[in-house]
């Protein structure tokens, strides 16, 4: 099977128009055309519908259309191989972690990253879907539990808890939280436990709403919780790892917390020589010893 007429077909599917694949590669719509029936006339079937709004993929279309995407990934994975230099860090990384994680964690900690490697460009991928990375959707995950695809170097970084926090604004205007009964005074703010989240987060917030009464706010991701703590909003139940960065938070009940969540970095065996992953990889693993050090110094277990 000719290699260009499959990059041609692969383009044109992923684009929906032939107008729009041709400006892609730089080709004209009657070239791309062209390649697109040669290729149907070889393999004697049909790839597209056509109609006036674009082109639809046949059911053999949508076959090779997965071939092609899978291709793609893996020339993809090569490329980035060969293009990682034995001495230099730089290029594209793509990085995927949950959007509580990334956005009040790792992204603000990115700027020391940048600053030793300004060549390195992340592409930083914040959804609680979990990736395929051997499928090459991302190069590097960061993970709430251990990761369960094949082929995958994985370390455990930390662990993490979630935990109540609250201001002492809200505390002075609501009355204190002494006992988990104190709660049906406050708001809380979470996840709902039936959205998109670790296990033992799910069931530690199960915990509190049993104690029924309270008024709730919820948030699908702990960045949305943060911010309507910090906005006195009421209690909000949050990961443990906010605390070094928003002193302002006060931990209330602090007998209460959830179970231990494992925190897992976790990127393809075929990228195990990738100065790009290991110069990311060393950055997190030396922020999370800065980071488990500056609590200690606050006398934060």
């Amino acid at each position: 099977m000719d290699w260009d007429k499959l990059r041609i077909f692969h383009a044109v599917a992923d684009a929906g128009s032939l107008t729009h694949a041709g400006d892609v590669l730089h080709l004209s719509q009657s070239a791309v055309s062209r390649q697109i029936r040669a290729l149907e006339d070889s393999l004697n079937a049909t790839l597209f519908h056509r109609h006036a709004r674009g082109l639809i993929l046949t059911e053999q279309g949508e076959l090779l259309f997965d071939a092609t995407k899978s291709m793609t990934k893996r020339l993809d994975a090569a490329s980035a191989r060969i293009r990682d230099s034995e001495e230099e860090v730089f290029g594209e990384l793509k990085v995927t972690t949950t959007i509580g994680f990334g956005t009040l964690w790792l992204a603000p900690r990115l700027k020391k990253l940048y600053e030793k490697y300004p060549d390195l460009n992340i592409d930083l991928m914040l959804e609680e879907k979990v990736l395929d990375l051997p499928m090459r959707e991302a190069d590097v995950a960061i993970r709430m539990k251990e990761p369960s695809q094949a082929d995958l170097i994985r370390k455990r970084l930390m662990s993490v808890r979630m935990r109540l926090y609250t201001t002492q604004d809200h505390l002075n205007r609501h009355g204190p939280v002494n006992e988990l009964r104190d709660l049906k005074n406050h708001r809380l703010i979470c996840q709902n436990i039936n959205s998109e989240q670790v296990g033992a987060g799910a069931s530690f917030v199960q915990s509190l709403l049993g104690e029924g009464g309270q008024s709730l706010l919820y948030v699908n991701n702990y960045f949305g919780v943060l911010q309507a703590v910090l906005h006195d909003l009421g209690v909000g139940v949050l990961p443990d790892y906010v605390i070094q960065d928003f002193p302002e938070l006060i931990r209330v009940l602090p007998e209460i917390e959830s179970a231990e969540v494992p925190v897992f970095l976790a990127y393809p065996e075929e990228l195990r020589q990738s100065k790009r992953i290991s110069a990311f990889r060393d950055f997190v693993q030396e922020e999370i010893i800065s980071h488990r050090k500056q609590l200690a110094k606050k006398g934060n277990p």
